[in-house]
């Protein structure tokens, strides 16, 4: 059965609701003003909270406010209820990550039904988002944040025009943000040392690029040019990280969108953002072994090209070749890694 907070100072509108929401299958706690209504919480946690804005002691931002700064309360779904309806008062609310408004006097369906759809929807995200739909994203991060009670993620998501031929970032360029195509296309390029031009990638509407550096904590190693007029969006470092790391269920589908439903994608970005620096290792001389053409099954990469692939440091890669050595499960030559124990790299004993 699920908890709900109702905190309002009225005697009359708290009885009533309580009552309302008692037949409806709700455990009901009330509150006759803030203070009362946050010890209660503090007390017994609530699975929501229904609110009035104006009242005596503390009012409903305050309760707000302290439910925001307090670890056991941040997230829980709040529901205000109001007599006033200016503009204003509702901007207040939602920038302080109010969930929905009721206007009083409000029906009995109102109420049950925005309860409801509160309730279900914090508790699980939805099973696809359809990122070329044009609210697509949109719905992704607001269930995100809901669910994963990500309050501090940004609500700016205004798209920026950027026009044909313009470059995105460059090569070298600091990692600062995430970048989703809602339309237009974007080519990312790398430069050969003898200045040929070579394509790593072409994005569409529903997809995102400039990723991998965020993951590998390194300056961009290729550049993004638009190669039509396109709108972008950006999302921050930290609000990628917070969608990344900070919710199970979140990370996983986070990650399933920007791989764009490709599993082996998928799985590699899953490995890169979750696995040790050593099961990262092992795992891409497993794939590079299992791929190469050479009959002995020889690796020819250099030290930091396998870094960049591994999301590393050629010093912390450098580190786990020279034990993976020692344990006899490679041989290493200054350009070449030789898997002589596959088996061992799959299934450590470490």
């Amino acid at each position: 059965m699920k908890n709900i907070l109702l905190i309002e100072d009225s005697d009359i509108v708290r009885n009533n609701t309580a009552e309302i929401l008692e037949l409806a299958g709700y455990e009901v706690l009330t509150a006759e003003n803030g203070k009362i209504g946050v010890e209660k919480a503090l007390a017994t946690p609530p699975d929501l909270v229904v609110c009035d804005i104006m009242m005596p002691v503390l009012d409903g931002y305050g309760v707000l406010h302290i439910f925001n700064q307090n670890p056991q309360l941040k997230g829980v779904p709040f529901i205000f209820l109001t007599a006033k309806t200016e503009r204003a008062d509702l901007r207040r609310g939602m920038e302080l990550g109010a969930d929905d408004y009721l206007t009083k006097p409000f029906e009995e369906t109102e109420l049950l039904s925005a309860i409801s759809s509160r309730l279900s929807r914090f508790q699980q995200l939805q099973p696809s988002y359809n990122l070329r739909a044009p609210e697509g994203l949109h719905e992704f991060l607001n269930d995100a944040r809901a669910v994963g009670n990500l309050h501090s993620l940004t609500t700016d998501r205004r798209p920026h025009p950027v026009s044909k031929k313009q470059f995105v970032y460059a090569e070298g360029d600091e990692a600062a943000r995430l970048y989703f195509v809602q339309s237009g296309r974007v080519k990312t390029v790398r430069r050969t040392a003898a200045g040929k031009e070579l394509i790593t990638g072409v994005y569409g509407p529903g997809e995102f690029f400039g990723y991998l550096p965020l993951l590998q904590q390194r300056l961009h190693t290729d550049s993004a040019v638009v190669l039509e007029d396109a709108a972008l969006l950006y999302i921050p470092k930290e609000d990628f990280e917070q969608l990344l790391f900070q919710h199970q269920a979140v990370g996983q589908q986070f990650v399933r969108l920007l791989a764009g439903q490709v599993e082996e994608r998928e799985q590699l970005l899953l490995g890169m953002a979750y696995d040790s620096l050593r099961r990262r290792v092992a795992d891409t001389l497993l794939r590079l072994h299992e791929q190469t053409t050479d009959e002995h099954h020889v690796i020819h990469f250099s030290r930091d090209d396998l870094a960049a692939v591994i999301g590393t440091t050629p010093e912390s890669l450098i580190r786990t070749l020279s034990e993976f050595k020692q344990d006899g499960l490679i041989e290493l030559t200054a350009k070449s890694v030789h898997v002589l124990q596959p088996e061992k790299l799959r299934h450590p004993q470490w």
